[in-house]
């Protein structure tokens, strides 16, 4: 069975000591029914998440290593103590090299990023035009006369997986006016998408991909309602149809505004970061240390025709983006 899009629980207020706990389940019946005498359900058993999992993986390499430096110490007439535990493993903690944490949260997204082209007619230049009426003419042909129309990569970005079936989250204007649009899943599947619907307002667009790998991983969304300018974030994309490709910053800002170069469009309530962000970044996810999404990146400020980095780049938070596919998370 597919799971739906995944949400990150937000922090539960701590319980006083002297506080009676709740009943971690409803009441069987309805607000007017009597209780139910039947057997008790027992609650869910904890299931381990990704960030668990992980974190356990560090554990288990670390005291893995230590169990091997003491291993290896000569040991007759000697008996382990507390002073000798702490030294190996301030030893371990030494000599090993843990990932860092922008390096767990990458791993943790990396298979839910997909590489997003637009694909749409060819389009001729007056000198290639010219050079077509001369081989028209040489055949004998009209000089107006035109072949079935060429498909030209018209433009790269990103998305994001957020529900295991193929729904893909990614930059409205990434897809716009396509004739087709394939993406490229984490494990090099390729697969054409529909578009499935649009939120203009917020430049984004729901892709959905015709095919898909068996082991989709959906990423896990995250409210900004605790988000702080400082926060670390990490962008993942394919800048310049580079990648997937890491960037690491921090939040600079929130509740942000910006006017497309054209003036066409103003978007708001946008958050502002500095990881470094490219044309192609647009559509990936903006994520948190836990590698959760928090947003969907999707323009960059700059104030010449380069079309490069200067360190002000947005993201649409992922309130916004998560209703664009009818979900509400938060």
């Amino acid at each position: 069975m597919r799971r739906p899009a995944r949400y990150s629980p937000s922090p539960r207020r701590p319980v006083a000591e002297d506080e009676p706990m709740s009943s971690p389940l409803p009441p069987a019946g309805g607000e007017g029914d009597a209780p139910s005498h039947g057997p008790s359900v027992r609650p869910a058993a904890w299931q381990p998440g990704r960030r668990t999992v992980a974190a356990l993986t560090v554990a288990v390499l670390a005291l893995g290593a230590t169990s091997a430096w003491l291993w290896q110490r000569p040991t007759t007439g000697l008996q382990l103590t507390q002073k000798d535990i702490d030294a190996a493993v301030l030893k371990t903690l030494q000599t090993q090299t843990l990932p860092s944490q922008a390096t767990r949260a990458a791993d943790t997204i990396r298979p839910s990023v997909v590489r997003v082209v637009s694909y749409g007619e060819e389009k001729e230049t007056p000198a290639a035009r010219t050079e077509k009426r001369g081989r028209n003419m040489a055949r004998g042909k009209p000089p107006e006369a035109s072949g079935p129309p060429g498909e030209v990569e018209r433009g790269i970005g990103t998305g994001v997986v957020i529900v295991d079936k193929g729904v893909i989250l990614t930059n409205l204007h990434v897809v716009a006016g396509a004739q087709k649009i394939k993406v490229t899943f984490f494990d090099g599947l390729e697969s054409v998408a529909t578009v499935t619907g649009v939120q203009p307002e917020n430049d984004l667009a729901v892709l959905q991909a015709q095919k898909i790998p068996d082991d989709l991983v959906a990423a896990t969304m995250k409210s900004t309602a605790d988000l702080r300018p400082g926060d670390q974030v990490v962008a993942v994309g394919f800048p310049f149809g580079i990648g997937p490709s890491v960037s690491a910053g921090v939040v600079s800002g929130l509740k942000r505004s910006f006017q497309s170069p054209e003036g066409k469009q103003e978007l708001s309530n946008l958050i502002q970061f500095d990881a470094a962000a490219n044309p192609g970044n647009s559509g990936g996810p903006l994520i948190n240390m836990d590698g959760e999404v928090l947003g969907i990146v999707t323009a960059i400020l700059n104030p010449t025709q380069q079309r490069t980095f200067i360190g002000i780049g947005f993201a649409v938070p992922i309130e916004n983006a998560a209703s664009a596919v009818g979900s509400p998370p938060f």
